[in-house]
């Protein structure tokens, strides 16, 4: 909410006659700015760990911040929580108007991410009915649902306007998620790819392609699927 609609609403509320209950909420809101302690973040992440919603649910905007990350593992507390399967807590975060679910772990992923790493399609779905972005810069979902073999979340990203050949960053490789496909060994998804327009004469920063890198990582029927589809 921007600061000139939480203003009107302020004096709406006093107005009616609800000025105590707006009080005790800006405290929980101040309160909720306050850096947490490290005890305050150690039971934080290990209740998303657990799956603990309820924990979770009490504490999240209110002493700890939604997007925080966890000091230990340097991942949002959403991203943790499809890591770790807590899909209870998960939608405690789906739900918490604070929520950025393009937040990410140090290591750049985002929720939509792990939720196809994960191959979690659940969660994939409700991620993108919440408005989780598909594409960004260098890696992406699609990457990761490449190199996990699903093909179901693969169609789903493509249907979102996935880019089919998007680039990870140089530094990584440049692999596109044919590529990822073709080292994973993951023939179905690599055809699949392929079928809906991927370029498999593409080079990765070491000048190797899909093909090339299925035949490096000794995934040869992988490498003759590839071969065979691109003729």
């Amino acid at each position: 909410m921007s600061l000139p609609r939480r203003a009107i609403l302020r004096s709406f509320l006093f107005a009616m006659g609800a000025g105590a209950g707006l009080a005790r909420a800006a405290d929980a809101s101040k309160a909720s700015t306050e850096p947490p302690d490290a005890a305050e973040l150690t039971r934080f992440f290990r209740a998303v760990q657990l799956d603990d919603a309820k924990t979770v649910q009490s504490m999240i905007g209110a002493t700890v911040n939604a997007n925080q990350l966890n000091p230990l593992g340097g991942e949002p507390g959403l991203v943790l929580a499809l890591r770790e399967d807590a899909m209870r807590v998960m939608q405690v975060f789906l739900d918490h108007p604070g929520t950025n679910l393009e937040t990410r772990a140090v290591n750049g992923n985002t929720a939509l991410m792990m939720a196809a790493f994960k191959r979690n399609r659940e969660a994939v779905e409700k991620l993108l009915a919440k408005g989780a972005k598909v594409n960004q810069p260098g890696w992406t979902a699609l990457h990761y649902a490449a190199a996990a073999g699903d093909d179901e979340i693969v169609k789903r990203l493509l249907e979102r306007g996935a880019k089919i050949d998007a680039l990870s960053p140089p530094r990584s490789g440049a692999y596109t998620p044919l590529m990822m496909a073709a080292r994973e060994g993951k023939d179905g998804t690599a055809l699949l790819l392929i079928a809906q327009g991927a370029k498999a004469s593409l080079k990765n920063s070491e000048g190797l392609t899909a093909e090339q890198l299925a035949e490096r990582a000794g995934k040869t029927r992988v490498a003759q699927a590839i071969r065979g589809a691109a003729r």
